[in-house]
């Protein structure tokens, strides 16, 4: 064989053993004649499901997206919530559970490809739908419009995280195949398509013209109009008890050639304080998706894992509603990345249309029940607010908002003193509906009721005139979904006492994670309390305890669940990690997850609790339990509400 057919030969093998790496550059499109994508110049199907970075502990990443490879999936789809990476202005924050470069290469090595939601708004369950709450700074603001003040917020952001994106494009070798614009701008009420252009040329004038760039609305008609605009691939989402015909025939209508696409069909579906936990059938979800995967639709499963709301990163939908610490969903997945009933389904359907990967499927993580931990009262918040202000006191004749303390989450303190006697039971009222969200009332140190936004507009008190008010306000999520987003936290009207508006405010920022983590709560003298006698209201107090994990025992430390049975409401935090919110008393989550991760074996572990309305330490053991059993599903008052309806035959016209 002569040098040269021996080189042809050689070249001719190399490039049919790794494709687009010899000689061309690896390629993204729409095929808008075959009515599908094309990956590298072949016909490409995504099956993709949803996995938010932001809600799952880095030291999990892998594990959760081994398992989405292994059901069968192609790519993930992920939100960038703007607020987790720019907390303050100018500040930008990309490491540890933050570094979403890493989960990008991550999802890559393992074999996956990304669907990038970038935002800048995202919806997704979060605070302020991933908008920055410092963006209220101007009171005005149209948010998601073509307002100067909110373009040019996030004209600089995008010009900070999309040149970091950019390497991770498919046709520069990363995994990123096609990259949402905005989210759902269908929904919403601005409907400016000057801002969705600014948007379309930003993100072209960053990442290039060859990316394929995605609208998502809902699948009607109506939701299309303002959602969908040249120059971006419009597509549609719905869940299993859509008419699939009729939703892709929107689609259609807005793109009347190129791939279906359903971006978010639901696997489960959120939940909210006081309503019953979400569960939607493996049967019903399994049956959609094969009748979707049948007409050759690309399809994300939103969410193939929820996760966690850990901290304050909870979001709300109107009338106001927040939604819990867990964000289980009901996925394929569990919130602690356990395998289900629906994720054995949905592989069995997809091995049906394409090749699921051989080999064992990581198994579901072990859980540990450590047992019960005895709390230590501390102080209250009041004893402790010297302490927790680290900015110090701020006054003003009215109350002021969370923006106007600069300050995003958690709590803010607000203190005034009676104008006159109330010898009679006198109404404290929020007559405009200003609490936002929850109030926690004393008079002269004793606990006297609790406001709460839409709910309890107004509480009895007694006491003589110069009597110290304190109301202890908690942000309980900001609205992530339609025309309320810009969801102002604190004492945003004034208070009533009986018909005098209350003047002469002190208002404390609390730096209550920071104080946690510097472990500056100290202990107080124990009072004497009548034991059996169970207190209606207690004054918010911080509780500490600590656990040891045994070393004889091998393979630890494991996952857990936390429950607090007889606590009412209130945070806790963990080795100084701000585990989330617990709420029994209304569920319908009753444990939160407990990652491995934020343990230790080198070390006890310390947890301190935030009790807002009654701890149980007076007439029971005054601990909580460390489980291996998670409960999201206690019964509670009220019955669920959608936070948006899917469509209706209307949106079809």
């Amino acid at each position: 064989m002569s040098v040269l057919r021996f080189n042809s030969v050689f070249l001719l093998l190399l490039v049919m053993m790794f494709g687009h790496s010899i000689g061309t550059s690896p390629s993204f499109s729409v095929d808008y004649e075959n009515n599908c994508f094309r990956k590298d110049g072949e016909q490409f199907r995504y099956i993709s499901g949803s996995i938010h970075y932001s809600r799952i502990p880095r030291a999990y990443w892998k594990d959760r997206l081994l398992k989405m490879y292994m059901a069968g999936l192609n790519a993930i789809q992920t939100y960038i919530p703007w607020n987790y990476h720019e907390e303050t202005p100018g500040q930008y924050n990309f490491s540890g559970d933050r570094d979403v470069e890493y989960f990008l290469k991550l999802a890559q090595d393992i074999g996956l490809l990304v669907i990038l939601r970038p935002g800048p708004y995202i919806c997704g369950e979060w605070d302020m739908g991933g908008l920055p709450a410092w963006l209220l700074n101007k009171k005005n603001i149209v948010l998601r419009s073509s307002d100067p003040d909110y373009i040019a917020a996030v004209d600089k952001w995008m010009g900070k995280l999309l040149p970091t994106m950019k390497p991770y494009l498919y046709q520069n070798g990363g995994p990123i195949i096609t990259v949402q614009v905005e989210n759902e701008y269908g929904s919403y009420f601005t409907c400016d398509y000057n801002y969705m252009r600014h948007l379309t040329k930003l993100f072209r004038a960053q990442l290039g013209d060859e990316v394929v760039l995605f609208t998502t609305d809902g699948a009607g008609v109506n939701y299309l109009k303002c959602g969908s605009i040249q120059g971006l691939y419009a597509t549609v989402d719905f869940g299993p008890s859509a008419n699939i015909t009729a939703a892709f025939a929107a689609q259609r209508h807005a793109e009347p050639y190129g791939p279906l696409v359903n971006s978010e069909f639901y696997t489960g579906w959120l939940d909210h304080w006081g309503s019953r936990h979400s569960v939607v059938s493996s049967a019903v979800v399994a049956k959609s998706l094969s009748h979707m995967l049948a007409v050759e639709a690309n399809v994300n499963l939103y969410m193939f894992i929820g996760g966690s709301n850990f901290g304050y990163w909870n979001g709300a939908n109107s009338p106001y509603a927040a939604q819990p610490t867990s964000y289980d969903y009901d996925a394929p997945l569990s919130e602690a990345g356990d395998l289900t009933e629906k994720y054995f389904a949905i592989r069995d359907v997809i091995r049906m249309y394409s090749k699921v990967p051989e080999g064992p499927i990581p198994p579901t993580t072990p859980k540990y029940a450590y047992g019960s931990v005895t709390m230590q009262k501390l102080q209250t918040v009041l004893s402790a607010v010297e302490t927790l202000s680290f900015s110090g006191p701020v006054k003003s004749t009215y109350p002021q908002t969370f923006t106007d303390l600069n300050q995003s989450f958690g709590f803010v303190l607000y203190r005034t003193t009676l104008p006159f006697n109330c010898s009679q039971p006198t109404p404290l009222s929020s007559p405009l509906n200003g609490v936002h969200d929850r109030a926690y009332v004393s008079v002269d140190g004793v606990a006297v009721g609790v406001l709460e936004r839409n709910k309890v507009l107004s509480v009895n008190v007694t006491g003589n005139a110069g009597s110290q008010v304190d109301i202890l306000v908690e942000n309980m999520g900001r609205i992530n979904y339609g025309k309320d987003i810009n969801d102002f936290k604190g004492l945003v009207s004034n208070l009533n006492l009986g018909q005098t508006t209350l003047t002469g405010w002190t208002m404390y920022s609390l730096s209550i994670d920071e104080a946690v983590r510097q472990g500056l709560l100290g202990e107080q003298s124990p009072t004497q309390r009548d034991p059996g006698q169970p207190a209606t209201l207690s004054l918010p107090a911080f509780y500490n305890g600590s656990f040891i994990i045994p070393d004889g025992i091998p393979d630890l430390p494991q996952d857990t669940y936390v429950k607090l049975p007889g606590w009412k409401k209130g945070q806790i935090w963990i080795n100084g990690f701000n585990l989330g919110r617990y709420w029994p008393a209304r569920g319908p989550q009753v444990t939160l997850f407990v990652p491995a991760s934020i343990l230790s074996t080198a070390a006890p572990n310390n947890v301190t609790v935030l009790e807002l309305e009654t701890d149980p330490c007076s007439y029971q053991p005054c601990t909580i339990e460390f489980t291996n059993t998670p409960i999201l599903n206690a019964t509670v008052l009220s019955q669920p509400k959608l936070h948006r309806r899917l469509f209706t035959k209307e949106d079809f016209l």
